[in-house]
């Protein structure tokens, strides 16, 4: 068993496409797999391989003057969990919506440790409010007791969440979290400018680090990710339903219909009265051969746009 790295820091890098290409360049030779976005706002990746490229890849990060100081979180996987490498300029590292010279990672809230966002769960003032930055798709299977989940299918959707529903954060201390901190570094600067919460933090190191000090925390069943596993099993808590029957049960899976192929949890008894589709149309879309048929078995394939 390989590793996987997860990473980001936001540092302005001038020339992005020059870094594209040193990236491209090194992960190729490596024979890494996975997604890096670059901006001049920062980098934003998670790469897939064995040890001691994995090992290789740190050291020439930890030996540029850009990147020496990023926070690596490392987990079990290969670069089987990606399909290819993909080494892209984007305007920014994780998709807000918002122009980052207007709303950016340096006037972020306030970091909290796992260990200080334990014991203030365990306090449990009146006045926390704990938010999930993420997606349904990710919170259905796994998040912390008690927080409020947006229901937004993008991250871009998270901003007017925000807006349409102040009244829930004023005078609050907010906590915010995401998977591994990237979307929390701008989101809970686009709150603190809203000047509505008493106090606004985030988890450093998101719920990845949280849950390797607390796995049996306050973080409660499976921790969404975006490659090939879709998710990390935290607790044995069942957090989501099953979409036809309503049964708890948290496993993805994708439609069969090659033209729908969404991501759907469906328990093993619906997998089989719905014939591995979303809904009684792509069944009958199925069963009458009027669409292309995914071949079985499939891994469920997360979402292809980025968090």
């Amino acid at each position: 068993m390989g590793i996987i790295l997860l990473y980001y820091k936001y540092i302005h890098i001038d020339y992005p496409e020059r870094t594209v290409a040193e990236q491209k360049a090194l992960c190729q030779k490596l024979n890494l797999k996975g997604r890096i976005l670059i901006a001049h706002e920062g980098i934003n990746g998670t790469l897939g391989g064995p040890r001691e490229a994995i090992e290789l890849y740190k050291n020439f990060m930890k030996n540029n003057e850009l990147f020496h100081d990023i926070d690596f979180k490392e987990s079990e996987g290969s670069e089987d969990h990606f399909p290819k490498l993909k080494v892209i300029v984007k305007k920014e590292i994780v998709k807000f919506g918002i122009d980052p010279m207007l709303v950016n990672a340096r006037d972020s809230g306030m970091y909290l440790t796992p260990e200080e966002t334990h014991a203030l769960l365990e306090s449990s003032p009146d006045d926390l409010v704990i938010l999930d930055a993420r997606n349904t798709y990710e919170s259905a299977i796994g998040t912390f007791k008690n927080a409020i989940i947006p229901p937004i299918n993008t991250f871009r959707e998270l901003p007017a969440y925000i807006d349409t529903n102040s009244e829930l954060f004023k005078d609050k201390q907010v906590l915010m979290f995401c998977t591994g901190g990237v979307r929390c570094e701008r989101a809970t600067a686009y709150l603190k400018i809203k000047q509505i919460a008493k106090k606004v933090y985030h988890i450093k190191g998101g719920i990845h680090r949280y849950t390797e000090a607390f796995p049996d925390g306050f973080f409660r069943g499976k921790n969404y990710v975006f490659d090939g596993r879709i998710a990390q099993k935290i607790t044995d808590d069942i957090k989501a339903l099953c979409t036809h029957c309503s049964v708890p049960y948290d496993e993805y899976s994708n439609c069969i219909n090659a033209e729908c192929n969404k991501q759907i949890i469906v328990c093993q008894e619906c997998v089989t009265s719905y014939h591995n589709t979303c809904s009684i149309a792509c069944k009958e879309l199925v069963q009458g051969g009027y669409v292309i048929v995914r071949k079985l078995p499939h891994k469920s394939a997360p979402p292809t746009h980025t968090p």
